[in-house]
C-alpha cells in the first residue's frame, strides 16, 4: 500500500438509463444492483482498499446524497466527501478533488473511478491500476485504463493506441467517440482499439499542468481555494465557485488534446453497469434465460430481466426479451431492445408529471 496513492470516486449522477430503478434521490451507485449484498459504491471503494489507505479515498458526490455516502462508507470523515452543489460534468469534479488533495500531498498520484462499474476479476484489476499508479508517480503523463473489448459495442467511447508498444503503458493515438455498428465492427477488426472505462490516474504536478493549458480559468478558480480546503469555509466557496465552472467533460476538456495520454490494457471482466442491458448480461439466468429478483412467477416467458420489489407478488406471462421493472411507483414494461428508450420515457415523465416520479 502507498500513502501517497489517492482515489476519487465520482458518485454524482443519477444513471437515467436506468430507471425506473436509479432515481434522483437515489441513484444506482446507492443500490446492490446485482443482488451481492453491497451497493455499487461500496464494491467501488472496497476495490482500492489494497492500493491506499482509507483515509486517502475521496468521494465527489451532490450535496443531497452526503448522509447516503456516509451511511454506505461509515469510515469517511467529512472532508474526505466533496459536494457539489450542482453537476457541471467531471472535470471541474476532477479539478475540485485534485487541488484538494494537493494542498495536504503536492506527491500525490491520483486514481479517478467511476462509482458505478462492474469489475470480475479484481486481483487482476488491483494489478492493472497498481502498474498504471507507479508509472504515474515518475512520469509527465496521463494514465487512462482502456478495456479490450469482446464485442462491437456502441454504447462505448474508444481509445486507439500504439500497437507498436510492447510496453504496458502504451501511447494513445486518438479518441472516438460512441461508434456506429459498422465503425465498431472496424475497430474491432483492427485491434488497436479498446473501450473508454473512464478511469484516469496521473501525479498532481501533471495533473495541474493539464489543467493550466487547457482549461485555465477551472485551474485558477480551484487553486485559488487552497487556504480554504479542509477549513468551515470550503462548502460556501465551492458553492460559489460550482455554478461559474465551465460544464465540460474530462474527456473532451483535457484528454483530447493533451500529448501526454497514455493507456494500459485491462483485461479483468469490465462492465459499465450503465443499462439494463449491461445488467441482464452480467446476472445469473434461470433455465429460460430470465434473470429474475423479487417474489416472481414466471409462465412461458424467456430472455427477461424483471426486477421488482420483494413485497409485491408479480406474475409474467408469455412475455420474451423484455424488461419489468418497479421502483418507488413507477413501473415500466419495455422490451430489451427497446432500452434505449429509456432515457426519453424519462425525460417525459418529467414532462407530465414534473419530478413526482423522477
Amino acid at each position: 500500500m502507498d500513502n501517497n496513492n489517492f482515489v476519487v470516486i465520482m458518485a454524482g449522477g443519477i444513471g437515467s438509463r436506468f430507471w425506473p430503478f436509479s432515481r434522483a434521490h437515489k441513484p444506482k451507485q446507492f443500490h446492490d444492483v446485482l443482488g451481492k449484498g453491497l451497493t455499487m459504491l461500496e464494491e467501488t471503494a472496497n476495490r482500492f482498499l489494497s492500493i491506499c489507505p482509507k483515509e486517502n479515498i475521496f468521494v465527489v458526490t451532490n450535496t443531497v446524497y452526503k448522509n447516503e455516502v456516509k451511511k454506505i462508507l461509515p469510515y469517511l470523515v467529512d472532508n474526505q466527501i466533496l459536494l457539489e452543489p450542482e453537476g457541471r460534468n467531471t472535470a471541474p469534479c476532477i479539478a475540485y478533488a485534485s487541488y484538494k488533495i494537493a494542498t495536504k500531498n503536492p506527491l500525490a498520484t491520483i486514481i479517478v473511478t467511476p462509482s458505478d462499474q462492474y469489475v470480475m476479476k479484481e486481483k487482476e484489476f488491483e494489478k492493472t491500476v497498481r502498474i498504471a499508479a507507479n508509472h504515474a508517480k515518475s512520469n509527465n503523463d496521463i494514465v487512462t485504463v482502456g478495456i479490450v473489448p469482446t464485442r462491437p459495442d456502441t454504447g462505448y467511447g474508444y481509445i486507439q493506441y500504439d500497437e507498436k508498444s510492447d510496453k504496458d503503458i502504451k501511447k494513445v493515438k486518438s479518441f472516438a467517440e460512441k461508434p456506429n455498428h459498422e465503425t465498431a465492427l472496424q475497430f474491432l477488426a483492427s485491434g488497436d482499439f479498446v473501450w473508454n472505462a473512464g478511469l484516469f490516474i496521473f501525479n498532481f504536478s501533471t495533473i495541474d499542468q493539464a489543467f493550466g493549458s487547457f482549461l485555465p480559468q477551472m485551474s485558477a478558480s480551484f487553486s485559488n481555494l487552497s487556504t480554504v480546503y479542509y477549513t468551515e469555509n470550503e462548502q460556501s466557496h465551492i458553492d460559489t465557485l460550482y455554478p461559474k465552472c465551465q460544464s465540460i467533460s474530462f474527456d473532451y476538456g483535457i484528454m483530447e488534446k493533451a500529448s501526454n495520454v497514455h493507456t494500459i490494457l485491462g483485461h479483468f471482466g469490465w462492465s459499465d453497469v450503465g443499462t439494463w442491458k449491461s445488467i441482464y448480461e452480467l446476472a445469473e439466468k434461470d433455465s429460460q434465460k430470465n434473470v429474475i429478483e423479487g417474489n416472481v412467477m414466471v409462465y412461458d416467458s424467456h430472455n427477461c430481466i424483471v426486477k421488482t420489489p420483494a413485497d409485491k407478488l408479480v406474475v409474467i406471462n408469455g412475455l420474451d426479451g423484455f424488461i419489468v421493472a418497479e421502483y418507488d411507483s413507477v413501473l415500466m414494461v419495455c422490451k430489451k431492445e427497446d432500452e434505449q428508450k429509456v432515457k426519453q420515457f424519462l425525460t417525459d415523465a418529467k414532462s407530465k408529471f414534473g419530478n413526482k416520479f423522477i
